[in-house]
């Protein structure tokens, strides 16, 4: 579980890929504080289990359903990822709950400056923004963010100074692709007004018909 609260901006070393398999390695130095093999790191939001550390980094690896389902297939040696280690049970809860597994991607069309703050705004899949609400949270490239509007085919944000300093998302041109990740409270009362078939049980045969059949 991540709070969406970047700790760092870390550099990609080097991206292996193929049809099975992918694996990532990434410079970084302040999320390498305490980290162990095995321990989780969001990487743009898509939480990665720590494999290999060195001094100046880590190794993840990366499953294809992860490259398919996010913007980490589209990574290259050099380009800058957001990072955030695991919340800690004793650690500030700054942001919201991110579970680290995204929901899908999003397309930057456009930014603008209000003031000190910076809107940004994503066209995104209807299923994702189905599930985003004004004022609500959302998580993009793993930065917790508060929607400021939302419409049937994109919504925006609106980041202050020191969200754009820290992160990597202001340095995106329009048609940047990032992950999204809804509101994880959001995800569990959708599922929890679905219909289940399950619980409506099995489908009655007798009808009218039957019982008038059969002497009633």
């Amino acid at each position: 579980m991540f709070t969406g609260i970047v700790e760092e901006i870390g550099t990609v070393r080097s991206v292996q890929q193929s049809d099975r398999t992918g694996r990532l390695s990434v410079q970084a130095r302040q999320v390498l504080e305490g980290t162990k093999i095995g321990d989780s790191i969001a990487v743009n939001g898509v939480c990665l289990t720590v494999v290999s550390l060195d001094s100046e980094g880590f190794v993840a690896d990366v499953m294809p359903e992860t490259l398919r389902r996010s913007n980490l297939g589209t990574l290259r040696c050099g380009h800058r990822v957001d990072l955030e280690r695991a919340m800690a049970a004793d650690g500030r809860f700054g942001g919201h709950m991110v579970s680290g597994h995204i929901d899908g991607t999003g397309t930057i069309i456009g930014s603008r400056r209000e003031g000190n703050a910076v809107w940004v705004t994503v066209a995104a899949p209807r299923e994702i923004l189905r599930l985003i609400v004004e004022k609500g949270s959302v998580a993009i490239d793993g930065i917790s963010l508060t929607v400021a509007a939302v419409s049937d085919s994109d919504f925006s944000v609106s980041l202050i100074p020191h969200t754009a300093s820290e992160t990597i998302l202001l340095s995106k041109p329009e048609g940047s692709q990032v992950n999204l990740e809804n509101d994880i409270v959001g995800k569990y009362v959708q599922r929890l007004l679905q219909p289940r078939e399950a619980e409506a049980g099995p489908q009655s045969h007798i009808t009218m018909e039957f019982l008038r059949q059969h002497g009633f």
